[in-house]
């Protein structure tokens, strides 16, 4: 069984092998999402030795360092918390 996305239903439907292999392409009104997107390949294809998920310039370095904080804030957090339940209470 082949499965298919519908715009229709906006859900999966069984489809015949030779459609559910073809390509579902932007209507013609989206002309310039495709030259968008075009670019956006593009620029992540330029071999310029920038990391791949650093490539788009400012925001992602934003999101890239805001995430690595937050991994090592929570990683830190949750040592100390392990640290403190493992420490036996006086009563």
């Amino acid at each position: 069984m082949y499965y298919k996305f519908s715009s229709f239903t906006q859900k999966l439907t069984g489809a015949w092998a030779s459609d559910a292999y073809s390509p579902q392409e932007f209507g013609p009104e989206c002309g310039l999402v495709k030259i968008a997107i075009s670019l956006i390949i593009l620029s992540f294809k330029k071999s310029d030795g920038v990391p791949i998920h650093l490539k788009r310039g400012l925001p992602d370095q934003m999101l890239y360092r805001t995430t690595m904080a937050l991994t090592v804030g929570g990683t830190i957090y949750c040592l100390i918390a392990l640290y403190m339940a493992s420490q036996p209470r006086n009563k």
